[in-house]
């Protein structure tokens, strides 16, 4: 597929117009987020919390959550649109089960004001990236190459603090800090990336509803590490304080 997402001249498509099409796939990643916090809720204030710790259940779910990111980005153009949609809330029903921790780690006022300033953060990124007449195709690449990075710093700061039995210190402040602005990023690209998908399925349903449905999936990814990145900093400040 040709990656580039300026002057599209987009198909008439029977999903409808191109602002329909982004506001589904926005009402789908909204609706998985509102699934994800419910479910984490609902975990950590029942005998599921501990049943899930207890028995290592915790380990078998990030499976699950793996396998299903795995088939929903590899085997989308062959699922059902249903099958799609269906492995979607599935994956946020996971996720808030395993997010249901930060309940417990983090008080209720940390969680509000992630919530607060991680959807600003993420509104401005969307807006940028539904707007802007630059092509941020480019971005991908050097994006993933800085997730890596990221994943790879934190292996590395996870196992010092196990052989130590220190932590980074401000250097996780800092590692959180260049994670939010790198998922911002994402926000950007992954939102300027629903015009290619319409434009490309403009004459296919299903493949623009399942298209949506991935759509939704990697912005749901993006505010979700956005949040998690900032109750990081936001806890770990207020207990320097």
């Amino acid at each position: 597929m040709d990656q580039k997402y300026y002057n599209i001249s987009y198909a008439e498509s029977p999903f409808g117009t191109l602002s329909q099409y982004m506001t589904r796939t926005y009402s789908w990643m909204a609706a998985g987020l509102l699934v994800t916090f419910a479910t984490a809720l609902l975990t950590v204030t029942t005998p599921l919390f501990e049943l899930m710790f207890s028995t290592g259940l915790v380990f078998l779910l990030s499976i699950a959550e793996l396998v299903l990111v795995a088939v929903l980005s590899a085997r989308v153009e062959r699922l059902q649109p249903t099958t799609a949609t269906g492995l979607f809330f599935a994956y946020a029903v996971l996720n808030g089960i395993n997010l249901s921790t930060y309940f417990i780690i983090y008080d209720l006022s940390t969680l509000i004001l992630a919530f607060l300033v991680g959807t600003v953060y993420f509104g401005v990124m969307a807006v940028y990236g539904a707007r802007t007449q630059r092509d941020l195709s480019g971005w991908g690449i050097n994006l993933m190459g800085a997730l890596i990075a990221i994943i790879l710093t934190s292996l590395v700061g996870g196992l010092i603090g196990m052989l130590t039995g220190a932590g980074f210190g401000m250097m996780d402040i800092v590692l959180c800090a260049v994670s939010v602005l790198v998922f911002m990023l994402f926000t950007a690209y992954d939102t300027q990336k629903l015009k290619y998908y319409y434009a490309y399925y403009g004459g296919d349903a299903s493949m623009l509803h399942k298209s949506s449905i991935i759509g939704a999936l990697s912005l749901y990814l993006d505010y979700i590490n956005i949040f998690l990145y900032i109750v990081r900093i936001v806890g770990r400040s207020r207990r320097n304080d």
